[in-house]
């Protein structure tokens, strides 16, 4: 694994994260640099009006009966009879007012003949959780004004910019189930479409941060780090983590399950402890051990991005801006002054490209600056996988190795090049010394000893061994069919047959590779086995190596023309 570049504080910036409109910029920075946060923005006059509309619906008695839906949706959702909603002027959509003796709900409104009859309102778990309604409950219905975060949206779609207490509003509603996934939908294409200025960027921030709990420590230095992803195994986190713990420099690292790799950290880190923690005993175990790698979506920290994700996945979509925004927020609310981040460039990754790779790393720190972090880039090669483990127990037996002085050297040199960049930026070691100094707490065996006091805080066992580490009996070796040299190992590929073996669910499933780009081969030389925690598994995974092929050997011949 070669490093493709370096760049920190002082490199050139891409105007705008992306923008490409005009509009109310000036007033989007005014706002944020005054801390503006009002949930809507609306002449008196405009209030009046919603005032005057909001008094007279309610002057309109529909008022039904409660039938509770014993199913959590997990949104403010509401079934009312389709003749008689439209009869109140209420259509698919609209948002009601329930107003009942456990208190008022503003809902979404669904329409059917079929699963409630006139007189009846369909209540979801969720909602009649939270009002405590029964089954026969009378429920008054009060049609409510569309919030104002819909004409924020629309006025994204047409091209102009947000100010900063818009985009508050926005958060605030999505937090409070106000809005439905199509709108929500609409304002992730809006910025997808039309971009984010730098100023809209760090509103989004802020208001993803102000959505959740926030970690306080009371103590300092800070850092974190993050990885943009795609790269096959690449378990830095669980090495870097300890190194800088080590050094005295606090890590409370917040990780991801996986989506769509064959593990996610928190994945491979729950093999030897738990990692679902509430924000007090995070705090704990961070202040005791100095680090930890812990489950982000266990805590309600930046909870806004949790559901902005649910809503982009589906999309596909990935605006600049809101990635900016989703990961910076994540750093914020734990406290990070001093920031990381791994943007591996390659093929099969997710930045393919050095424009795309330096545009973002320059948003990064431009963003970065504004939310007083300091932020250090590195455009890294993700055109493999890093280490030979792919699966939740198999990238643990990389890491155990790599902090005993061992393991694969890519993941090792990889690990000690971010975790030198953080002893930099904090200060620790001069410039240009951070990898020697980081590759000295592991070759001393401090980094070792304090991933195990940081296993034994999260609740795993401290003196945990190799050999407790679970992998799956059934496997299955693939070798070299041909002579040749190996051009390309392709992460997705690798990944896709990893899942197919059953990870990171099972977590003795994976991949172990042997070879690495540049490697030659010859006829039955040993690639990688393939590791299940079943026979269907295994055949399964088998089967998928007919769809995926995840090494190639160099080709002489790449076209013919006549």
């Amino acid at each position: 694994m070669m490093i493709a570049a370096l760049f920190g504080k002082g490199k050139k910036g891409v105007p705008g994260a992306g923008n490409r409109e005009k509009g109310a910029q000036g007033k989007a920075n005014e706002a944020g640099k005054n801390g503006n946060h009002n949930h809507e923005i609306l002449s008196e006059e405009e209030k009046q009006k919603r005032k005057k509309k909001e008094e007279l619906w309610e002057q309109r008695k529909y008022i039904v009966q409660a039938h509770v839906i014993e199913i959590q949706t997990g949104k403010n959702i509401v079934v009312l009879n389709e003749d008689e909603a439209l009869e109140n002027d209420i259509r698919q959509g609209y948002r009601v007012d329930l107003k009942t003796t456990g208190g008022d709900k503003v809902c979404l409104v669904d329409l059917s003949r079929e699963m409630v009859k006139r007189g009846e309102i369909g209540v979801f778990g969720d909602v009649a959780g939270v009002l405590k309604m029964e089954e026969g409950d009378i429920v008054q219905v009060v049609k409510m004004e569309r919030p104002a975060s819909v004409d924020y949206i629309k006025k994204k779609l047409d091209g102009e910019g947000l100010e900063s207490s818009q985009i508050h509003t926005i958060i605030h509603d999505l937090m409070d189930n106000r809005l439905s996934e199509a709108e929500l939908s609409a304002w992730i294409t809006s910025t997808y479409i039309r971009g984010m200025g730098e100023d809209e960027v760090v509103s989004l921030t802020n208001a993803i941060v102000e959505s959740g709990d926030h970690l306080e420590l009371g103590a300092k230095p800070i850092a974190d780090k993050h990885c943009i992803g795609g790269v096959a195994g690449n378990r830095t986190t669980m090495v870097l983590v300890p190194i800088i713990a080590a050094a005295g420099i606090y890590m409370p690292k917040t990780s991801s399950r996986s989506i769509t790799s064959a593990s996610g950290t928190a994945d491979t880190m729950e093999v030897l402890a738990p990692v679902d923690f509430s924000v007090e005993e995070m705090k704990r175990i961070v202040l005791k051990a100095h680090g930890a790698i812990a489950w982000g979506g266990g805590m309600n920290l930046a909870s806004a991005d949790d559901r902005l994700i649910k809503i982009r996945n589906p999309l596909a979509l990935d605006p600049r801006g809101m990635l900016l925004a989703s990961i910076l927020a994540k750093k914020k609310s734990v406290g990070a002054q001093y920031v990381v981040v791994d943007i591996p460039l390659g093929r099969g990754v997710k930045i393919m490209n050095m424009d795309d790779a330096e545009a973002l790393g320059a948003d990064f720190i431009k963003i970065g600056k504004r939310l007083d972090m300091t932020i250090e880039g590195l455009i890294t090669d993700g055109s493999e996988p890093v280490g030979n483990g792919i699966g939740p127990g198999l990238e643990v037996k990389d890491v155990m190795q790599v902090l005993q002085g061992a393991g694969p050297a890519d993941l090792r040199n990889k690990s000690c090049l971010l975790a030198g960049k953080i002893l930099e930026l904090v200060g620790k070691v001069k410039e240009g010394d951070g990898y020697d100094a980081a590759f000295s707490l592991l070759q001393n065996g401090k980094a070792w000893a304090k991933m195990k006091e940081i296993v034994g805080e999260q609740g795993g066992n401290p003196n945990f061994k190799e050999s407790d580490i679970p992998i799956g009996q059934y496997k299955h070796t693939v070798r070299a069919d041909k002579e040749g040299k190996i051009s390309h190992i392709d992460n997705k590929a690798i990944s896709r047959i990893a899942r197919a073996a059953g990870a990171p669910k099972n977590k003795g499933a994976g991949l172990y590779l042997y070879r690495l780009k540049g490697d030659r081969v010859k006829p039955g030389d040993l690639l990688f086995d393939i590791y299940a925690e079943s026979e269907a598994a295994l055949e399964y995974s088998i089967k998928a190596l007919e769809v995926w092929k995840p090494i190639e050997l160099e080709k002489m011949l790449l076209g013919t023309m006549r």
